[in-house]
């Protein structure tokens, strides 16, 4: 029987859920067109996992590590999902970046979402990129407690 692609396991299918469901909470609209009643966690998390937005997500810890990247933030930021998935994200940033990140992160999180967020990020190799109308929205778990942020965009282009 073939390995399950990591982004396909159970944890991840449930990772989805709440990202999709928090992004509803959030903005009042669905992060994906499937994003329907009915449609399978595996289907779900498939389309996400393609998409041809970038879709990153973080845990809550102290020094908050990646929790989910996208094939298209794996491309953008040139790591592997075993790379990307379980590093600090604030390193997705340039040192020169960083404070301004947690700044916007942490009116996200004051506000629950913010939908016009722009910076620059630097790939694996330190090129960097600019993120444009970026969204960010807390995460929350089923319990209704916060569990970490998400991110999601579709404008970017390279300095």
């Amino acid at each position: 029987m073939p390995e399950t692609a990591p982004w396909q396991t159970r944890e991840m299918q449930g990772l989805v859920s709440i990202l999709l469901l928090s992004h509803r909470r959030a903005f009042d609209c669905p992060l994906l067109a499937s994003d329907r009643p009915g449609t399978s966690r595996r289907l779900t998390a498939q389309e996400l996992f393609n998409s041809s937005m970038a879709v990153l997500a973080h845990n809550n810890a102290g020094d908050p590590a990646l929790t989910y990247a996208n094939a298209t933030a794996l491309r953008l930021w040139k790591r592997p999902w075993s790379e990307m998935v379980g590093m600090p994200s604030r390193l997705t940033a340039a040192q020169s970046e960083r404070k301004e990140r947690a700044a916007s992160l942490k009116l996200a999180l004051v506000r629950d979402a913010i939908n016009t967020y722009s910076g620059i990020r630097v790939d694996r190799c330190g090129r960097q990129f600019m993120i444009h109308n970026a969204r960010i929205w807390t995460l929350w778990d089923e319990e209704g407690r916060r569990c970490g942020q998400a991110a999601a965009f579709n404008s970017w282009w390279w300095l």
